[in-house]
């Protein structure tokens, strides 16, 4: 009678580990379902622009003669998606100035390799999202959760899954 008493309760005792592990997995795949969801609705809720309309914007001024550009007045705290529509592949980055952030990729002098597809012809787009009222306490969460929404680490051009 005791080793089945003792059988009972080790197999009972699988059990609910089994039942809280399933649970837990399942929360989790939930969470992060609604986080790509997030990410998604904030991306589809910003302009999406090319790199020649992007150029165009940072060059504009909406003051008189010696104004500063839009640029240098407007930049923001957030992150950005470029998106090469030939290869079909992301980058997600992150920026205090993300106005800044974003012309360093098409100048040269950020992600080599983003650079070069863009260099040879390959077609992009650009879409920023602001962590001012974005949900994310900071910007190492919004890079990360978006390098992980858009795939960009394992099918993209980013090398890491973002800062920690």
């Amino acid at each position: 009678m005791d080793g089945w008493l003792i059988a009972i309760i080790v197999i009972t005792t699988i059990f609910i580990c089994a039942v809280v592990l399933i649970s837990i997995l399942h929360y989790r795949h939930k969470q992060k379902a609604r986080i790509k969801r997030k990410v998604r609705g904030l991306a589809n809720n910003t302009l999406e622009m090319t790199p020649e309309d992007f150029f165009t914007m940072r060059k504009t001024s909406f003051g008189g003669k010696g104004s500063p550009s839009y640029a240098l007045t407007m930049n923001f705290a957030g992150v950005y998606i470029l998106f090469n529509s030939t290869k079909n592949m992301y980058y997600v980055g992150q920026g205090k100035e993300v106005l800044n952030r974003v012309n360093s990729h098409f100048t040269g002098k950020g992600n080599g390799d983003v650079y070069a597809d863009y260099k040879y012809g390959d077609k992009f787009t650009i879409k920023m999202i602001a962590l001012k009222n974005s949900g994310f306490s900071t910007l190492n969460d919004l890079e990360r959760n978006t390098i992980l929404t858009y795939d960009a680490f394992a099918s993209g051009y980013n090398k890491t899954r973002g800062n920690k």
